[in-house]
């Protein structure tokens, strides 16, 4: 798939910008805080109806007025397909050539989208949550359905939260009410699970892949999911759906003495071994650097597998943040395979890792200004 033209009105420090682009690699230039950034978190939002850099989608919207606008024509292997994106105080609205979707999740997987930026390279060392938000973002762009229940699991769990409070401050509980509450829980969560352990077992066998050959042969990329449940990879959704009723029941005592719930998907963390080893805890930074980088490209294998079309990929600034040898074999993996936008303060240093020539487009200060040129130019 690819991004043919992207359109924004009153989006951060864009008035009105009309961007065509070539389907193979754009390049953003400029200084920092010119808007290069935003140009490239535009065709994110475009894909997932949100920011990777803010929870705020106010700040979305320029100052001064009452919504953002996006819209974006994408080609695929069906046809052309026009998007549009809007945020305002009211909240988001989307259309898919022109017609307003009802659901969210019914809108996000017609654009997919592989974002790696300077944070991507703390998905190997930073927090449990940093790594779900990884799982439950990548899992949703291949299967809509994976949103509409995760977002109902965490809405019961919410209730239940809730009510473990309440029942610590009336001194007693609704043993009804609370069965009520886990059965709804284990339903929604058995799917989340199920879909999470099916996405890992793919993510594992492309990352290390790639990984292997990264590192010349000499590392071994293993990714298992880290849970206080005692699974096993021959189950099904019906036999975690009992499972997780098991957990939640055996945890009440411990959830109304802690006022939360402590098992569940919420809680599941991933772990990432390198020749058997944690490389999360024991890993030098190269390791860690390698191997977020094998997992974020073994995304883009494992989403054309599932749909048979190539994500677009958004490099933000990743390239200075990596050594020679990974850029070199970042800008090797993606010649030419698929649409990529990567953002910059210089083209200079892209001179010897370029096979292919890119469209450059110069930003200052909310002005783009294109151009294509070798890099050297």
């Amino acid at each position: 798939m690819q991004l043919n033209q992207i359109v924004l009105t009153n989006y951060r420090n864009y008035n009105q910008l009309t961007l065509d682009f070539s389907p193979k690699l754009n390049v953003f230039v400029g200084d920092n805080a010119q808007g290069k950034t935003n140009l490239l978190e535009s065709i994110y939002v475009l894909s997932l109806t949100k920011s990777h850099r803010s929870n705020h989608e106010k700040e979305l919207i320029q100052w001064n007025k009452e919504f953002a606008r996006i819209e974006g024509n994408i080609s695929k292997k069906n046809g052309d397909i026009d998007l549009t994106m809007i945020v305002s105080n009211k909240g988001k609205k989307t259309k898919v050539n022109g017609l307003e979707q009802t659901k969210l999740s019914q809108y996000i997987g017609y654009l997919n989208v592989i974002l790696f930026a300077p944070e991507d390279l703390s998905l190997v060392k930073g927090s449990p949550q940093h790594r779900r938000k990884f799982l439950d973002m990548e899992i949703g762009q291949i299967n809509s359905q994976y949103l509409h229940h995760l977002s109902n699991y965490q809405s019961v769990l919410k209730q239940r939260n809730q009510y473990l409070k309440k029942s610590a401050y009336n001194k007693t509980h609704d043993a009804v009410y609370l069965d009520v509450l886990n059965e709804q829980l284990a339903q929604e969560g058995s799917f989340v699970l199920f879909s999470r352990l099916y996405f890992i077992g793919l993510l594992e066998k492309w990352a290390n892949t790639i990984h292997e050959s990264i590192s010349y042969g000499k590392e071994k990329l293993n990714i298992t999911y880290k849970t206080s449940l005692e699974l096993t990879e021959e189950m099904t959704q019906e036999e975690l759906f009992h499972l997780l009723m098991k957990e939640f029941k055996q945890s009440e005592a411990r959830d109304l003495a802690q006022l939360t719930t402590s098992v569940g998907p919420h809680r599941d963390d991933l772990v990432f071994m390198v020749n058997g080893q944690n490389v999360q805890t024991y890993g030098s930074q190269g390791q860690q650097r390698t191997t977020a980088l094998s997992v974020k490209l073994a995304e883009i294998e494992l989403i054309n597998d599932e749909i048979g079309e190539y994500p677009i990929l958004l490099l933000d600034d990743v390239l200075s943040e990596l050594d020679d040898a990974r850029q070199v074999q970042l800008m090797e993996f993606i010649d030419n395979k698929l649409q990529t936008f990567l953002t910059t303060t210089s083209v200079s240093h892209l001179n010897d890792k370029l096979n292919i020539k890119p469209e450059v487009f110069y930003v200052t200060n909310g002005e783009v200004e294109r151009m294509s040129e070798d890099v050297d130019g």
